[in-house]
């Protein structure tokens, strides 16, 4: 029987977030070793006997839906991909150590074009001190996907897990939020002018903020460090890759509560706006930041205990607060009118 002739009852991707889906699949599974300390279910499973514990996470990019080689230089992708894989173990409240590159390609790509991007991929392990160990390089019928395994390591009493927020806590988010899916709105726009012209040359120079922040997002270990120099280990943790909104449901399922955050508290640059501004007049900042993804800052609570030292940190937001168990995640508008979050589905085609 063919792996897709299952059509009784069938129930499409789309109806299901990620994650409901990951659970959906992992089920079941045992966990067999007493060295596995955390499975699925975070950013980086956690390994290990001693108080020093190993984090694996594993990221995956294809051609056609994590991105566009029309408008996606190779040597910004090759960092891209580290990038966003080790950011999973900030997420952690870790730091990165090696990583694993593998590479589906068609002969579409030369052996110049895999160089770029490995130069990209060299560069983010240069700047972020993690070491290439391994990989594989394998062929494609069509396009390119390169999966990075990461690992890192932290403290058994550091390690910041998303089931660990209680009410009362403080939610903080780091740098803002909305930018990286801006810079994407602006490329597929000059795209379909391109194709509609293909003498059109597009104008980008006034967009330069948000179009790195979606080419070369950068994981935010300054604030992992930063929280560590003053002593701070959060409740819980996760990177925004999907959106404020997701990644809040994520941390209130696991962690069993609710939350409340106030939109006039949530950072938005001033180039995500302008970018809303003329893509629709209708087209609200806040949606972007919290359905847009890509923006790789770190989402966390703090214990109230510890607001002194984190309220005037650079870089880092309070936005809202942890509410009660059965409570419902909400936002809550400057007009004082509540909208409670939603995340978006599984798609086979994101972003």
């Amino acid at each position: 029987m063919s792996g897709l002739e299952y059509q009784e009852g069938r129930t499409e991707l789309e109806t299901l977030g990620e994650f409901a889906l990951i659970d959906r699949l992992t089920d079941g599974f045992e966990i067999h070793r007493s060295s596995t300390i955390k499975g699925v279910g975070d950013d980086c499973a956690v390994l290990g006997e001693g108080e020093e514990k190993t984090l694996l996470t594993m990221n995956t990019l294809a051609e056609g839906v994590d991105f566009d080689m029309m408008y996606t230089p190779l040597k910004h992708l090759g960092y891209k991909a580290v990038s966003v894989a080790i950011s999973n173990v900030a997420a952690m409240n870790g730091t990165p150590t090696q990583v694993e590159v593998s590479l589906s390609v068609s002969n579409r790509y030369s052996v110049e074009a895999l160089d770029e991007l490995y130069a990209g991929i060299r560069l983010c392990c240069e700047r972020y001190d993690v070491d290439l160990v391994g990989g594989n390089i394998g062929s494609s019928r069509s396009g390119m996907v390169i999966s990075v395994t990461a690992v890192g390591k932290a403290k058994k009493a550091e390690i910041a897990y998303r089931s660990g927020a209680k009410i009362h806590d403080l939610i903080c988010v780091s740098g803002d939020l909305g930018s990286a899916y801006s810079g994407l709105l602006i490329l597929e726009r000059e795209k379909v002018t391109y194709q509609a012209n293909p003498n059109f040359q597009p104008d980008l120079d006034s967009y330069d903020y948000v179009l790195e922040r979606y080419l070369k997002p950068e994981p935010r270990f300054d604030i992992v460090k930063s929280l560590r120099e003053k002593g701070v280990v959060p409740t819980s943790m996760i990177d925004v890759s999907d959106g404020l909104a997701s990644e809040l449901l994520h941390v209130c399922k696991d962690s069993n509560c609710g939350c409340e955050i106030y939109e006039e508290r949530i950072p938005i640059d001033y180039q995500t706006t302008r970018v809303c501004s003329e893509m629709n007049k209708n087209m609200l900042p806040v949606s972007n930041a919290l359905n847009g993804g890509g923006d790789y800052e770190l989402l966390f609570t703090i214990d109230q205990c510890d607001y002194e030292k984190v309220k005037d940190m650079e870089g880092v937001h309070i936005i809202g607060h942890i509410t009660e168990k059965g409570m419902p995640a909400v936002m809550v508008t400057p007009q004082n009118t509540t909208i409670t979050l939603v995340a978006q589905g599984f798609k086979a085609m994101d972003r």
